[in-house]
């Protein structure tokens, strides 16, 4: 019988205290960057990336896992199969010679991940709030938060039965993750004195929206 799993709640467990909000230990021609990685291989290239002197960050969170005689707890990447990594993409050969990493993405080419969304991603994995894996929207009023422990995290304001969450996503990789949040800590992004909407943002690889979250606050 396979597990029925459940998110309990994302205490950071992969990122170490090296990975600090604001924290920009390579400056100049350095990006973010996406690396796809072998299976479960996430934690020991992210390892392997910072023994060689590389920003590394490969955020985990906590399952509960049901299994027919117990109930374990499992940390599992809130992105599995990537790490991120800054790097000069001129100099990548060291970093994608790292054993476990399979290429560069996407397919080799070096796109760096947008700054803001990385700054969001690393904001909300250390902030030791709840945070889960979310199906990557494209739609829905943009917002930042101002003020709090996730101040300055920006991404899509959603409504889901009574609670309101913020949905960060990476573009790049498609993918996304939520946190919950206070309504009144949500500032609205403006575009042309109208909120803006993630339709409004620049997709490479535009996807369906999620079904069961067409609830948007406004």
């Amino acid at each position: 019988m396979g597990a029925l799993e459940n998110v309990v709640v994302a205490h950071n467990v992969g990122a170490s205290p090296s990975i600090q909000r604001g924290w920009d230990p390579q400056a100049g021609s350095t990006r973010w960057y996406a690396l796809y990685v072998r299976s479960r291989h996430e934690r020991t290239v992210e390892n392997a990336l910072r023994r060689k002197g590389y920003a590394a960050f490969a955020p985990f969170y906590r399952m509960k896992r049901k299994r027919i005689d117990r109930t374990t707890e499992v940390d599992v990447p809130l992105f599995p199969g990537y790490v991120f990594c800054r790097f000069d993409a001129n100099n990548r050969l060291p970093v994608l010679v790292t054993p476990g990493i399979v290429e560069l993405v996407p397919a080799n080419k070096p796109e760096p991940v947008d700054e803001t969304e990385i700054t969001s991603i690393r904001t909300l994995a250390l902030s030791g709030f709840p945070v889960q894996p979310w199906p990557f929207l494209q739609s829905g009023q943009r917002i930042r938060l101002q003020h709090g422990p996730l101040c300055g995290a920006e991404g899509t304001f959603v409504r889901v039965k009574d609670e309101y969450r913020l949905i960060v996503s990476i573009t790049l990789l498609q993918r996304a993750v939520s946190v919950a949040v206070a309504k009144d800590a949500v500032q609205p992004l403006f575009v042309n004195e109208r909120p803006m909407q993630a339709s409004q943002v620049h997709r490479p690889r535009p996807q369906s929206q999620c079904a069961g979250l067409s609830n948007l606050c406004n």
